[in-house]
């Protein structure tokens, strides 16, 4: 486990949110304990950083037919990396509900292999367009661009580097320049996460299914029900999908970001978008 702590796990729900969704999972805790029901399915949901996961955890979290593990909860997460395999295993075998959820947002590199150790599974991988999570990114985390530089030089001391593939190292070594912004960093290394998708060749698992960020908010009925109905889920309700709303989608391109960046993240961004039409509905 490294003992770099790292930037995520920042929770940018309003208090009233927060309290809401802590009273309703108390209230279901107790429903598991006195109505059990057998295990059926995990879920992982996977994403960069500041692209939406906590949005979609609530989401997930509005069925009684969930369990839902953020990266803050200490059972499941040390400083919100994934603890090991046993204690996930362990955590999922006593899990009261029948959907077992839990985020993997340090664990991008590792998706096809947590799927193939917890069987039966899928992966909701969440995208948010590389403009609006830079600089979400960049308004709430730091440092992106000394990151940057220790990737580049080989560095996979801790879950940024795990998994990256010699040609992602090679081109942010390329890339790295001493006077780069903070945004320039933000957009890499949204675009050196989000590409371990198409190198562990999730898009044609049809376990996976990508969930952009924008179409969750500005489209929630719709999305939402297809989201329950990929994972079999009970209680999608139109009240679920009216507490979204259609929040932080401007598409504005950081002022300091360089053409190289904005072109490599726009490219990956249309590759995802190629994929929403041949997602089955």
């Amino acid at each position: 486990m490294s003992t770099v702590q790292p930037h995520t796990g920042h929770d940018a729900r309003s208090l009233a949110g927060r309290i809401r969704n802590s009273l309703w999972r108390r209230g279901k805790a107790l429903r598991h304990l006195l109505l059990p029901r057998l295990l059926a399915q995990h879920v992982f949901v996977a994403g960069m950083q500041r692209s939406g996961t906590n949005l979609l955890m609530d989401v997930l979290d509005a069925s009684v037919d969930t369990q839902v593990f953020h990266e803050t909860d200490p059972r499941a997460f040390e400083r919100y990396e994934m603890r090991d395999l046993g204690t996930i295993q362990r955590l999922a075998s006593a899990c009261p509900a029948p959907v077992f959820v839990i985020k993997a947002l340090c664990e991008l590199d590792r998706i096809r292999l947590l799927m193939d150790t917890f069987v039966p599974a899928k992966t909701l991988w969440v995208v948010r367009d590389w403009r609006d999570s830079t600089h979400s990114a960049v308004k709430s985390f730091g440092n992106f661009v000394p990151q940057w530089k220790r990737l580049s030089q080989c560095d996979a001391s801790d879950w940024r580097g795990r998994g990256m593939s010699d040609t992602t190292r090679a081109l942010l070594a390329r890339l790295y320049r001493d006077d780069a912004s903070e945004s320039d960093g933000a957009a890499l290394m949204w675009y050196y996460r989000n590409t371990l998708f198409f190198e562990q060749q999730l898009e044609a698992d049809p376990r996976v299914r990508c969930v952009f960020y924008e179409d969750l908010v500005q489209h929630p009925d719709r999305l939402v029900e297809t989201v329950y109905d990929f994972l079999g889920l009970r209680g999608f309700s139109a009240a679920v999908a009216g507490r979204i709303h259609a929040r932080s989608v401007r598409h504005r391109s950081p002022p300091d970001i360089s053409p190289e960046v904005s072109r490599l993240c726009d490219d990956l961004l249309t590759r995802f978008r190629m994929l929403a039409g041949k997602q089955a509905p």
